[in-house]
């Protein structure tokens, strides 16, 4: 998909927004376009942790509710009044409101004036009606980040459309080329406790791990996290599986949500390899990542698996980018497969990469404990995992792979090796 045709690019869903807290949300709206606006936002996964109760009634609303009740941490108002009334009823709220309550206000009228009387009263924010989806959401993430602050914890989750398409492998690469080309420290998480291959592939064998967080919930903080961290470069570091089967491994939905967050908090950017597997916290977390791709073979399952997940998280994540996917092992000798263009008609969406079958050159690598880059930088590969890492974190679009006259031929050589 290009990228003046993304509709990701149109709506400014690729926008990084972090998420909110465990924050209470009252709205008062006065319209029901606004409401139903706050309503889809309550619904984003960036404040699935806030709680968000919407009313009507306006200014008028809140005064009365927060005269024999407690305010909540954030408090949105939509007026349809002049200044003086808006500032009127600002005031009369005043005496009920707690110190530590943010006031988001949405305007129908375009005042500078109105704005800095509202400011000077500490209003929050001052949103100009009519308000989108994402507007409200960023509004409310905003009062928890600082506004001076580099946006960090981009968090991108690398997923198999079935068992042994290479997902594992396409998620370290492309952490590692993250950290190694675009300079960026990352943290490769391995979510496969069992059977985790992350500690393989960049020959590390490190004592602690993610399993020792997990299974500590109440000691999970920045500080903790980091200390489980296994380093692999000056800009990569792996959180390992212990994969070993003497626990069983069933956890609930947000198990990992603790050490997601603590993640996010200190590193710009965190790779989740999460295994073909549809549990509560497989499920989560592709919900919740900031960008998702999917790791498809070429064959029939896998498109059918592909198309699931796509749908599904179009629908789960309906204010973000759209999920990526792309093709891995492909070309395959004596194998038939579906062709691409068939994958991107079923999925209306072209791959952001495809991945010839290259066994030589894989197998050295994984028996090595090494990444595509390292076994060969200049490799057709190794610059397609790099244009995949600038493009999951938000640095640029893939480029399509470019064909010369020459290239049935090649193809045809490479089949027969």
């Amino acid at each position: 998909m290009s990228e003046e045709n993304d509709p990701a690019d149109i709506t400014g869903r690729g926008d990084h927004i972090a998420p909110a807290p465990r924050v209470s949300v009252q709205a008062f709206c006065e319209t029901v376009e606004t409401a139903a606006a706050i309503q889809s936002a309550g619904e984003d996964r960036r404040l699935a942790k806030a709680h968000l109760r919407i009313q009507m009634g306006g200014l008028t609303a809140a005064v009365e509710a927060y005269q024999s009740s407690p305010t909540p941490n954030v408090i949105i108002l939509e007026s349809e009044h002049r200044d003086e009334e808006i500032l009127g009823g600002l005031d009369q709220l005043a005496n009920y409101c707690d110190s530590g309550t943010r006031v988001i206000v949405i305007g129908h009228m375009n005042d500078v004036t109105l704005y800095r009387e509202l400011v000077k009263r500490g209003v929050s924010d001052y949103m100009i009606s009519p308000v989108d989806t994402l507007q409200v959401v960023r509004a409310v993430c905003g009062l928890y980040s600082a506004p001076d602050a580099k946006p960090v914890g981009r968090v991108i989750a690398v997923a198999g459309a079935k068992g042994g398409v290479g997902a594992s492998t396409i998620a370290h690469n492309i952490a590692f080329s993250i950290s190694h080309d675009l300079a960026l420290d990352a943290v490769v998480t391995d979510l496969d406790l069992a059977f985790g291959t992350a500690g393989l592939d960049f020959n590390q064998d490190p004592p602690q791990g993610i399993a020792e967080a997990v299974f500590s919930p109440d000691r999970i903080d920045t500080a903790f996290v980091d200390r489980l961290l296994a380093k692999c470069t000056e800009h990569l570091s792996l959180l390992a599986a212990p994969a070993t089967l003497d626990r069983v491994y069933d956890f609930g939905a947000d198990a990992f949500d603790s050490i997601f967050d603590s993640l996010r908090a200190t590193v710009p950017c965190v790779v989740l390899d999460v295994p073909h597997q549809w549990t509560g916290w497989s499920k989560q977390a592709l919900s919740s990542a900031d960008d998702v791709l999917i790791v498809a073979a070429p064959d029939l399952a896998n498109l059918r698996n592909t198309k699931n997940l796509y749908d599904f998280l179009k629908a789960a994540r309906p204010n973000d980018r759209l999920p990526h996917y792309c093709l891995n092992q492909v070309g395959v000798p004596k194998r038939p497969e579906i062709k691409t263009a068939d994958f991107a008609k079923a999925l209306e969406d072209e791959p952001v990469a495809i991945i010839p079958f290259e066994p030589q050159i894989f197998g050295a690598a994984a028996n090595n404990g090494q990444m595509i880059a390292e076994i060969s930088s200049g490799h057709r590969t190794a610059e397609t995992f790099r244009q995949l890492a600038q493009r999951l974190t938000g640095r640029g679009e893939t480029k399509k792979q470019r064909s010369s006259l020459l290239s049935p031929l090649f193809d045809k050589f490479r089949k027969r090796a």
